[in-house]
């Protein structure tokens, strides 16, 4: 699951900072580097999701009345004609929140830094489990900021680890020396039980959490901090989270696309609604009083009787958003985190969110419509809105895929590819505007794969709620 050792400078990463810059290369110099940098199993995969969605495009101009004489029967019985009704009405509500997304979106505007004398101290929190060498790069990456030194208090803890982490970070103590504080769990209790400890010891006015397989821009801590001293009733924020072994292996260019649309535009959205509804585990800040108003609440969570052991980001911004604080997101505050390479480690990092999504819904739902803040709260509303509604359709849906499929299979696969390619396109052009045109059309072959390698994690997740783990801890190294 992890590229051990990575560095920036070692990956396929471009931000928009950097964009600019590499508009004026040529068009030729471009088409080199494509052409000799081309992987024969990446042209493979993506001139398959083409030739797929164009042909089923095709496909489904031939199938034009046999699409007719399907929808005239669905419209002839009871139950087709409830779930014509049902289906629009999601589609029309659907529509209308991605238009309502839109147009928040374009309000956002990140925050720019204070100045050193504004910026408050920090304690900067990095647990870790088995990461090896990678733990040393994200240490250094995090000493490397360009941050008040003094105001600076980073604390790394090694959570019981089976490899050689813990000789890495003495390895980053002997390099930075008072700069780092280290220490050891007496045995593997969980990142949240790691965190746990860092939010005890830690001094500092607002809280940072870093994964130890992430690192960060120079500039990233002091822009994740700004907002905490721009509005008084900010109690979190989260940073912008960007994909760091994105060079070589496929899953990882689709996770980077999807991850821009998730982070820049999602949580840009949620920001100006002052109710980001999760704070990433790899790069989020929380101020100091608003995390110790649910300390003791966050650490003995329980689900159906039994300890909670995931989904400790989010459950942190639930706690901290119903205690009335902000939530806000920093577009410009990056980092960089590994993620699975392979489909085992992608599906049980999905089963892992997707469980954590059920549990915090179903918490939210406790407060979200009580006059849990001042000002206004529709927004957020309408965002856990949104969410639970995935999770109340979620069996229907695939119930009638599963029925459409055996009944209609060719029917099924031309009006799926034609809608991959109608719905994606957003994502390629969001993707292309930011970063790279040729990147962004991994957002293609990553529907291709959601539709079909991973729709079933959310009913997986939902009937599986209540299960403890990691799931992916223990995966083997790289």
């Amino acid at each position: 699951m992890k590229a051990k050792n990575t560095t920036k400078k070692d990956l396929n990463i471009q931000s928009p900072q950097n964009k600019s810059a590499n508009t004026k290369k040529s068009i030729f110099s471009r088409l080199k580097h494509i052409i000799e940098n081309a992987n024969a199993w990446g042209v493979f995969v993506m001139g398959s999701t083409f030739v797929l969605m164009f042909g089923s495009a095709y496909l489904a101009y031939i199938l034009q009345n046999d699409f007719t004489q399907l929808h005239l029967e669905r419209r002839s019985t009871l139950i087709g004609l409830i779930f014509m009704v049902v289906a629009v009405a999601f589609f029309v509500f659907k529509l209308s929140f991605f238009i309502y997304t839109f147009i928040r979106f374009l309000k956002y505007k990140a925050i720019p830094s204070v100045s050193d004398e504004e910026l408050p101290s920090v304690t900067v929190i990095v647990p870790a489990y088995n990461e090896g060498k990678q733990v040393w790069a994200t240490l250094k990456s995090l000493a490397e900021s360009d941050f008040p030194a003094h105001k600076v208090q980073l604390l790394a803890i090694d959570d019981g680890s089976k490899d050689d982490t813990w000789n890495w970070m003495l390895e980053a103590k002997k390099e930075l020396g008072d700069r780092v504080s280290i220490c050891q769990q007496p045995k593997n209790m969980g990142k949240r039980h790691a965190l746990y400890r860092g939010f005890k010891e830690g001094t500092g006015e607002i809280f940072v959490t870093v994964d130890s397989d992430s690192i960060v821009d120079k500039d990233t801590l002091r822009n994740l901090v700004s907002p905490f001293i721009v509005d008084e009733n900010c109690g979190a924020v989260a940073g912008n989270i960007r994909v760091l072994n994105n060079k070589k292996e496929i899953l990882p260019k689709m996770l980077d696309v999807s991850f821009a649309l998730s982070f820049e535009f999602v949580r840009s959205s949620e920001s100006t609604l002052n109710s980001v509804l999760c704070t990433p585990g790899a790069l989020a800040a929380y101020r100091a009083t608003a995390v110790f108003g649910c300390l003791e609440e966050w650490i003995n969570q329980t689900f159906m009787g039994q300890p909670s052991d995931i989904g400790e980001d989010r459950a942190m911004t639930n706690m901290i958003l119903k205690q009335g604080y902000h939530v806000l997101f920093q577009r410009n505050a990056f980092a960089y985190t590994n993620v699975p390479e392979k489909y085992k480690g992608l599906y049980k990092m999905f089963i892992r969110w997707g469980r954590s999504n059920v549990r915090e819904n179903i918490q939210m739902s406790k407060y979200v419509f009580t006059n849990f803040r001042k000002g206004p709260k529709a927004g957020t509303r309408l965002l856990f809105f949104s969410q639970f509604s995935r999770i109340v359709l979620c069996y229907p849906f695939v119930l009638f895929m599963l029925v459409f499929v055996f009944t209609h299979p060719l029917l099924f696969l031309s009006s799926t590819f034609l809608s991959i390619l109608v719905l994606s396109t957003f994502p390629v052009i969001f993707y292309a505007k930011r970063y790279t045109l040729i990147e962004s059309f991994w957002a293609y072959s990553y529907s291709v794969l959601y539709t079909f390698g991973l729709f079933w994690i959310t009913p997986y997740a939902i009937a599986t709620a209540s299960r403890r783990g990691w799931l992916t801890r223990e995966l083997p190294q790289k």
